[in-house]
């Protein structure tokens, strides 16, 4: 008997090996945004456990597909339903499929993402992104679908206890949301100051101040970030982004994400379709 085990044993070790370098290239290729490349790998998986599943979905997402990413983030929760992060993503396919959807479609799915992003938080209080995602919802969402801003602040005093700048972030949100735009200037100032080593604080900062219409102190502190993260592809983006929505320097904004989608991203850069849909914009620059 013990002879005609070894040979299952073999079998299995050898199926666990394949599955296990499967998953290994499939990451490598999800941290170079290659998602079709993703895809391709892990479709042919059999018996996909919660990460494939999970890693599948997150491919899915980042290509935009976002019924597909639902689905598979869908049988990576059901698989482990005690995943903060898979409930989080999950939330996320259903905000974006509420956001493509038709208007009948829509509230159902921008429930089912305010729920998923409330039982991430409730499976894990430290997830600062499920957190993140949650006020956002509370912040924008009609009080018909759950949202409202007596919540959202509710949830920026849990954000201020993990990281202060970010829950100062959420506070200038908030300001903003309630036409305090002088208050939320100075809590985009203060988080810089939390933080000034942290680009994306800056770009915050530089961004909102060309919301108010102030752009030469808005191009000031984009040079600031440009300085402290040279070649950083979101400080390159979220200024050719700016430019683009003010409508001016076009010419400069066309250049900036050129050179962005020539650059090396990774998934937490922002998707080369966004600038793709930028760069269209900046036509006859």
């Amino acid at each position: 008997m013990f002879v005609r085990i070894l040979p299952a044993f073999a079998v299995a070790a050898a199926l666990l090996s394949a599955a296990n370098t499967t998953a290994d290239q499939a990451t490598a290729l999800y941290q170079k945004t290659d998602y079709k490349g993703v895809v391709r790998l892990l479709d042919a998986v059999p018996n996909k456990d919660a990460a494939v599943w999970a890693l599948l979905g997150k491919a899915y997402y980042m290509s935009a597909e976002y019924k597909k990413a639902a689905e598979a983030f869908e049988k990576a929760s059901g698989l482990v339903p005690n995943s903060s992060e898979y409930a989080h993503w999950l939330g996320r396919a259903y905000g974006r499929q509420a956001e493509t959807a038709n208007p009948l479609m829509a509230p159902g799915r921008a429930v089912k993402a305010r729920q998923q992003f409330e039982k991430a938080v409730v499976l894990d209080g430290k997830n600062k992104e499920a957190l993140n995602d949650l006020f956002d919802y509370y912040l924008n969402a009609p009080g018909f679908l759950g949202g409202g801003t007596d919540k959202a602040a509710d949830l920026v005093k849990k954000i201020s206890a993990l990281d202060a700048a970010e829950g100062l972030y959420a506070s200038a949100q908030l300001s903003d949301k309630q036409k305090d735009y002088s208050t939320a200037e100075q809590q985009l100032r203060r988080a810089y100051e939390l933080a000034p080593k942290q680009v994306g604080r800056v770009l915050d900062l530089a961004k909102y101040l060309a919301k108010l219409g102030r752009q030469r102190e808005s191009d000031q502190i984009f040079e600031q970030a440009a300085k402290l993260a040279p070649g950083n592809p979101n400080v390159i983006f979220n200024r050719a982004e700016t430019l683009v929505q003010q409508k001016r320097n076009l010419a400069e904004a066309k250049a900036l994400l050129q050179k962005y989608l020539s650059a090396q991203l990774t998934p937490d850069d922002p998707p080369k379709e966004r600038a793709l849909e930028l760069l269209k914009q900046t036509n006859g620059a």
